[in-house]
C-alpha cells in the first residue's frame, strides 16, 4: 500500500509467458543434444539481463499516473448515466509503455459498452492509445451505465493494468478513487410538467368535473354553459339584473379543499414481489409529488420487511424527505401483517386522513382486519389497493380449449378460478361495508391511483 492509498501487484506478461514456454522446449531438446545444451545456457544468460532490466524500468516508472471519477451523486433508476475517467499524470513525465483501465463499479449498475462476463472482476475496461495519446496533458475516457437498481452506490476504486517496455512484465496498480451516490426512482416526467389528463381505460389521468360540494368557496362568477344549477346562488344572481330587466346568473365557483391529510402504507414483505413492490413505490411517490402540489399533507409507512415511519409533512420540500426515505426500501420474503401496520398507524395519526395501503389482500385479511376497520371508518378514510394476480388470470382462463389440456391443467384452471372468485368475493364484500378497495395491474397502478385520489378529493370525501 503506497502513501496516497494505492496498492500494486506485479504480473508477469504475454511475453514472459512466450519466452519461457520457447525457453523450455529449448531446455528439452538441451537434454538430447550436446550442441544445443551450449545453445540453451547462451541463451538464458542473454535473456536474463533483459528480463531484469524490464522489471527495473517498470518498477522505477511505477505508478506516475493520478485518476478521478466524474458521475453525478443522483442517479435515476433506468436512466444511462456517462462516466468520466481523467487519466493525467504527475511530475514526472515518464509512463509506461501500454495502460488499461478498469473501473470498478458497483454491482447495482451495468455497463451500458460490454457485457458484465468479458469485463475483469465485473469492471469496464478499455485500453488507451499508448505513447502518442500520453503525450498530452490528460487522457479522458468515457463509458455508460445503467443503474439498474435503487439504493446506494459505490465505487470502490479504479485499476491499471500498466505494461512493461519489453512485455515481460504487467504492473496492477489499484487506486481508491472511491465515488459514492444514491439511485432514485425515475421521475422525469415530473420535471417535465406532466398534465393530468388523459383516458383511464389506456392507464392515462383523467380530470374529475367538480361536484361544487364538500369543496371550499372561492369567489363568484358568471354562469358558463354545462354548470350545474346547484351552483347558482339566487341571492347574488337577484342583485345582478340587467338593462333589459333580465336577470344575468351567477354561480358559485369551489375549489379544493386544502390541507389534507395522505398516508401511504406499503407492504415490504413477502406479499409483493420486487416488480409489484417498485411499481407500487413510484405510484406511492408520484401520487405523493401530486398531492403535496394539491396543498396536502403526506406521510408514508412500511410494514414487513421495513418497519418504516415518515411523518406528515407538506410544501414540495417535503417530497425530498420521502425521497430519501423511501429510495431504498425493498420487499423481501418475509411475514407481513396489515392488521399491525393499521394499527401503528390509528395511534400515531391526530387528524382525519386519507390512509392509503397497498398490499395483496386474500381471504385471510377478512378476519383479521375485521376487528380494526370499524375504528378507521369512524376517523378516516382507508383505501385498499391491492395488485391484479396475473398468473392467475391466464391459468384461470386459458387460451387452448378444453379438450386439449391435461388433467393437470384443468386443475389447474379451477383452482386458479377459485381462488380468484374467493378474492373478488372478499373485495365486494369490503366495498359493500363502505370501504374503497381499488385492484390494478403493475403497469397502471400509478394512474389508477392518481385518479383514485382525485376523484376522491373533487367530491369532497376526505
Amino acid at each position: 500500500m503506497n502513501e496516497d492509498g494505492s496498492s500494486c501487484l506485479l504480473l508477469p506478461g504475454k511475453t514472459l509467458f512466450i519466452a519461457s514456454l520457447l525457453y523450455l522446449c529449448l531446455g528439452c531438446a538441451a537434454f538430447f543434444f550436446r550442441e544445443v545444451f551450449i545453445i540453451w545456457i547462451l541463451t538464458g544468460a542473454a535473456l536474463v539481463p533483459f528480463v531484469i532490466i524490464d522489471f527495473t524500468l517498470l518498477y522505477l516508472l511505477g505508478d506516475r499516473l493520478q485518476i478521478k471519477r466524474e458521475i453525478p451523486s443522483s442517479l435515476a433508476q433506468g436512466e444511462n448515466v456517462q462516466v468520466r475517467l481523467i487519466m493525467y499524470p504527475t511530475e514526472r513525465p515518464m509512463l509506461p509503455s501500454s495502460i488499461k483501465l478498469y473501473d470498478l463499479y458497483p454491482e447495482t449498475m451495468n455497463t451500458g459498452i460490454f457485457p458484465a462476463k468479458i469485463s475483469f472482476l465485473k469492471n469496464e475496461r478499455k485500453s488507451f492509445k499508448e505513447k502518442e495519446t500520453m503525450n498530452k496533458k490528460s487522457a479522458v475516457f468515457e463509458y455508460s451505465l445503467f443503474p439498474a437498481d435503487r439504493g446506494p452506490w459505490f465505487f470502490s476504486g479504479t485499476e491499471l493494468l500498466l505494461g512493461s517496455l519489453l512485455r515481460f512484465w504487467q504492473l496492477r496498480v489499484t487506486h481508491e478513487n472511491i465515488s459514492r451516490g444514491r439511485t432514485y426512482p425515475n421521475f422525469k416526467q415530473l420535471a417535465r410538467g406532466t398534465e393530468l389528463k388523459g383516458k383511464p381505460e389506456k392507464g392515462e389521468i383523467r380530470q374529475i368535473r367538480k361536484r361544487g360540494q364538500g369543496l371550499e368557496f372561492e369567489n363568484l362568477r358568471d354562469y358558463q354553459e354545462g354548470d350545474s344549477i346547484r351552483l347558482i346562488d339566487w341571492r347574488a344572481t337577484s342583485r345582478n339584473r340587467q338593462m333589459d330587466g333580465s336577470l344575468k346568473l351567477i354561480v358559485k365557483n369551489y375549489k379544493e379543499e386544502q390541507d389534507q391529510q395522505i398516508l401511504f402504507i406499503i407492504d415490504s414483505g413477502y406479499r409483493l414481489p420486487d416488480y409489484q413492490f417498485d411499481s407500487a413505490l413510484e405510484a406511492m411517490l408520484l401520487l405523493s409529488y401530486i398531492a403535496l402540489k394539491h396543498g396536502d399533507s403526506v406521510a408514508a409507512a412500511s410494514f414487513g420487511a421495513f418497519d418504516l415511519w415518515i411523518p406528515p409533512r407538506k410544501g414540495m420540500k417535503a417530497y425530498n424527505g420521502l425521497m430519501n426515505g423511501l429510495y431504498n426500501l425493498h420487499s423481501e420474503p418475509v411475514p407481513s401483517s396489515p392488521f399491525h401496520a393499521l394499527e401503528n398507524a390509528l395511534n400515531r395519526l391526530h387528524r382525519r386522513s386519507l390512509i392509503i395501503l397497498i398490499s395483496n389482500f386474500r381471504e385471510e385479511d377478512d378476519t383479521t382486519l375485521g376487528y380494526i376497520l370499524p375504528r378507521i371508518e369512524r376517523r378516516h378514510l382507508l383505501l385498499l389497493v391491492s395488485f391484479r394476480e396475473s398468473e392467475a388470470e391466464r391459468l384461470a382462463f386459458p387460451s387452448t380449449q378444453p379438450e386439449t389440456r391435461t388433467d393437470d391443467e384443468v386443475l389447474e384452471t379451477a383452482a386458479a378460478f377459485a381462488y380468484l372468485k374467493k378474492r373478488r368475493r372478499l373485495y365486494t364484500k369490503w366495498e359493500h361495508s363502505g370501504l374503497l378497495v381499488m385492484e390494478a395491474s403493475p403497469q397502471n397502478i400509478s394512474t389508477s391511483l392518481i385518479n383514485k385520489y382525485l376523484s376522491l378529493k373533487k367530491s369532497g370525501r376526505l
